[in-house]
């Protein structure tokens, strides 16, 4: 009988704790039926000068849960993982080279549980070992919103099941819905289990002391927007910025930043300065640790982002008040309108007070009535195609609530472009013209290569 293995591709700690979590709680069957394999991807920029996973506290514990660890970016090296994917005719020679690489017999079943199946690694991987099942499990608040890209039937219909945590009660992702892939939830005491696991791990990390020491009430959340051309590099210290002074005018005088990982050190700089105006503590946590991680050992009263899962997290799992900034402004910017971030930034828009409006910061709780249909509004707008049953009650939804729900939720222009309530005659013409001039370009082009 032939054995099986199954790979486990991850890129983050985050979602390695996901995984980590789902194994504990049995969801990919007892450990003795399967070798285990976990394949990490470093997926930043330039990945040679990135913060490695192996680096991270924590890390050592969770990757003491497979068999093997192995390396996508020395498989494919010097390909990137982000942009690498092998061609047709090649995927029975990668395959029969990753097996003997990983040590995998030719006769073993695969099972392949991936992050992000609309793009590389994942796809690469789904390629290749073509023949296997699928497990897609979701890294934070994106789950919520629509899958971004169409997939090949043929890969659609080997996916199992979407894993991901509850991190709003109530609320069904809408991720690859539209293939009939059901969600799963991993367990939140499996969950939490691990945090807590990764937690004890980073307890002797001298970074650590000095921000026990400083005893903050409030963590603001550090977000590279600036990297996904979303914000610009001054806007987001701004945004920092702006964190800091709520939690301040909310009477916090100790605080801690925790940038993003691949933030510039300037950053901190200039909010060290800001905190320093303003006659408050602030500490720069610049370690290798979860956000999670923080939140155990300093039990914060506040946690500030913009639209961080992290903020949810600190809310699900360990019963702390958060607030947001800046999503206002983040949504107006984003380009195009189906871009990923949409529905996280609806999400924590429409559940997490407005620091900056002085609501009080509170736990978020299970999604409220009004949350659902909002997502899915906002999901048939961004992949009209891959939705079309949502399109009447999306209209009723618009007819019925558009006058009082945020202008940067549903822009005009986006409306008439698919000819639903709440768009003007004017921006409907705008659309047409814009159509035509497509279509007179296409024929141009086509009479220059005849």
């Amino acid at each position: 009988m032939p054995r099986k293995t199954q790979i486990f591709q991850v890129s983050t700690l985050y979602g390695a704790a996901t995984l980590a979590a789902a194994l504990d709680a049995g969801l990919f069957g007892p450990r003795h039926e399967a070798r285990r394999v976990l394949l990490v991807s470093n997926n930043a920029a330039v990945p040679e000068t990135a913060l490695r996973l192996d680096e991270m506290h924590g890390y050592a514990r969770i990757a003491g849960r497979f068999d093997s660890v192995v390396s996508w970016n020395e498989a494919i090296s010097p390909h990137h993982p982000s942009a690498w994917g092998p061609r047709g005719n090649d995927t029975v020679l990668w395959q029969r080279a990753l097996r003997l690489l990983w040590g995998i017999d030719e006769r073993d079943l695969i099972e392949l549980a991936v992050e992000s199946i609309q793009v590389n690694p994942a796809q690469a991987l789904a390629a290749i070992f073509s023949e296997s099942a699928v497990h897609v499990y979701a890294d934070g608040l994106m789950s919520y919103g629509p899958t971004r890209d169409k997939l090949p039937l043929t890969l659609a219909r080997r996916i199992r099941r979407l894993l991901h945590l509850d991190l709003i009660p109530g609320l069904k992702p809408m991720l690859l819905s539209e293939y009939g892939v059901e969600p799963e939830l991993v367990p939140d005491e499996a969950f939490r289990g691990v945090l807590d696991e990764i937690s004890r791990d980073a307890a002797d990390d001298p970074r650590l002391a000095p921000v026990l020491e400083e005893a903050p009430t409030a963590v603001l959340l550090g977000q590279y927007l600036a990297a996904i051309n979303i914000l610009s590099a001054q806007e987001e210290e701004d945004l920092h910025v702006r964190m800091l002074t709520g939690a301040v005018r909310a009477g916090h005088r100790s605080l801690v930043f925790k940038p993003h990982p691949t933030a510039p050190a300037d950053y901190s700089t200039a909010l060290s300065k800001a905190a320093a105006d303003a006659g408050v503590r602030l500490t720069v946590l610049d370690a290798p640790l979860l956000a999670e991680t923080l939140y155990h050992h300093c039990r914060p009263a506040l946690v500030v982002g913009c639209f961080s899962t992290a903020m949810m997290t600190a809310s699900a799992y360990f019963d702390v008040p958060v607030a947001r900034v800046g999503t206002a402004l983040v949504t107006r910017r984003l380009q195009p309108y189906p871009n990923s971030n949409r529905v996280p930034l609806a999400v924590v828009d429409h559940l997490v007070p407005d620091l900056e409006r002085e609501e009080t910061p509170a736990l978020v709780g299970a999604a409220p009535g009004t949350l659902s249909p909002l997502v899915r509004a906002i999901g048939f707008c961004m992949q009209p195609k891959a939705y079309p049953q949502l399109r009447e009650s999306t209209a009723d939804w618009l007819r019925n609530h558009l006058a009082d729900s945020p202008g940067y939720y549903f822009p005009e222009l986006r409306l008439a472009e698919l000819g639903l309530p709440g768009s003007h005659p004017r921006s409907r013409a705008k659309i047409q013209v814009r159509r035509a001039k497509r279509v007179v370009r296409r024929a141009v082009r086509r009479g220059v290569r005849r």
